[in-house]
């Protein structure tokens, strides 16, 4: 396997490793902000821009990651299943640790959230069916090139309704009121914009590289299973983005960005990020994500659309707490039952 590095250092290399995570999360956030001015800037309702653009933002760790792998597996600089495990482990366990801890979190420190049911059906829905179609597809243990298109070509289907959906129902009064210091102020200025968020996702894919490689001379060199180190780590390192999204949107009382980009990153995540992995260069999807992670995140979203239907939308702090406490279950479980990607 090449390294950008010398060093056979296991500590050597986990710094590295951890510098490069901390600058990958550091141009997303980048990402992020500068593409929500682009997005405030053509006058999209906060819901829709959550959805759509933000969760498309935040979600380029995941994307990065992907492609990075894709193309390494392609030139045969990284190996096929190791890069699969790590990759596919980041994505769904950043997809669980949003639905559960994140959103737990933001709701706790909010005191409460109240979700339309028509958002629900838009939102949450489309969040389970896209969990459920990742689990059905990889069964086989393969994400065939076939599987990547149907995954993508959903992504942009979905979109697309959306964007219909959004010029039938929207109403001005929905957009966020913000510093005009981060919202572009004429064209010169959203092509700058364009170029810096631009020169950010070029960093996020060369930080990336260097810790997907990290992450798989950790795992050649410990015996770790490579979605293990995916679900725990990189999953929550890539859930970063979308945690201080929704932060933000508390902040400014805007809960349509917040809700929006949490569930939006969900549907975003699987559909780009493994749909178009998987288009590039297949996958090899582990029996634990098979058999734990895709039905827990099924499970835990079937908890939380029920939890809300019922309750007519709303969720307080208790319902807070139970999201953050699936979530440990979740993680134990995992690390007790299926501790390796091989086994019969």
């Amino acid at each position: 396997m090449g390294y950008l590095w010398a060093s056979e250092s296991l500590w050597s290399n986990v710094l590295i490793g951890a510098l490069a995570l901390a600058l990958l999360i550091k141009s997303a956030d980048e990402v992020v902000k500068r593409l929500v001015g682009l997005a405030e800037y053509f006058d999209l309702s906060t819901t829709f821009m959550g959805m759509t653009v933000v969760s498309l933002a935040t979600s380029i760790p995941e994307i990065s990651a992907h492609l990075t792998a894709s193309v390494g597996i392609l030139t045969g600089t990284l190996d096929y299943e190791q890069s699969s495990a790590i990759v596919l482990g980041a994505n769904i366990g950043s997809d669980v640790v949003q639905q559960t801890l994140i959103l737990g979190l933001v709701v706790f420190f909010a005191g409460g959230l109240y979700f339309r049911r028509y958002f629900l059906l838009k939102s949450l829905l489309p969040m389970i069916g896209t969990t459920l179609m990742c689990l059905i597809l990889g069964w086989n243990q393969v994400y065939s090139r076939l599987d990547g298109l149907i995954l993508f070509g959903t992504f942009f289907a979905y979109t697309y309704y959306l964007y219909r959906d959004e010029r039938k129902f929207y109403q001005r009064s929905e957009t966020v009121e913000t510093d005009p210091q981060s919202v572009p102020q004429s064209r010169r200025e959203a092509q700058k914009y364009a170029l810096i968020a631009l020169g950010a996702m070029a960093l996020t894919v060369l930080s990336a590289n260097v810790v997907l490689h990290v992450t798989e001379f950790v795992v050649e060199n410990t015996g770790i299973a490579g979605s293990l180190i995916g679900v725990v780590t990189l999953g929550i390192a890539s859930a970063l983005p979308e945690l201080m999204t929704a932060i933000s949107g508390i902040r400014k009382k805007e809960h349509g960005i917040s809700l929006g980009t949490l569930i939006g990153s969900n549907i975003t995540n699987p559909l780009v990020a493994i749909g178009g992995g998987a288009l590039l260069s297949t996958y090899w999807v582990p029996r634990p994500l098979i058999h734990w992670d895709l039905p827990w995140e099924t499970i835990s979203g079937a908890i939380l659309l029920g939890m809300l239907w019922f309750r007519k939308g709303r969720l307080g702090k208790a319902g807070a707490i139970y999201l953050m406490f699936l979530y440990f279950v979740y993680l134990i479980g995992r690390a007790l039952l299926f501790p390796t990607d091989f086994y019969y």
